[in-house]
């Protein structure tokens, strides 16, 4: 066995950083794929409904005319906030069934 720091042989050191390299790239592989994933949230029986990226970039916004009353705002307010907390708690949920024991990624 070759001297080294903690008991590694140069060899082992070697092998760990090979391993160390290749986690490094199946992280941003799993990120990246993750990253353009699509999430929808439809809210208010499919009045609205909102799509965003893994990396949380809106890629559309959905609002059914019938829903829009300008005397009830709040309404359509209430509704926008609720797919907006449900589809980026998908998001949230898919990166720790992804990435589970990767640091720096929750």
């Amino acid at each position: 066995m070759g001297y080294g720091f903690g008991g590694f042989g140069g060899g082992n050191m070697q092998q760990l950083m090979r391993q160390a390299q290749k986690m490094q790239q199946d992280m941003q592989r799993a990120r990246a794929e993750l990253d353009e994933r699509e999430f929808t949230s439809s809210v208010g029986g499919g009045m609205v409904e909102l799509t965003m990226l893994g990396n949380k970039t809106v890629k559309s916004l959905s609002i059914k005319p019938e829903v829009i009353d300008p005397d009830d705002k709040e309404m359509l307010e209430d509704l926008i906030v609720s797919a907006f907390n449900d589809v980026i708690a998908k998001i949230e949920i898919a990166e720790k069934e992804t990435m589970p024991n990767m640091p720096g990624m929750m």
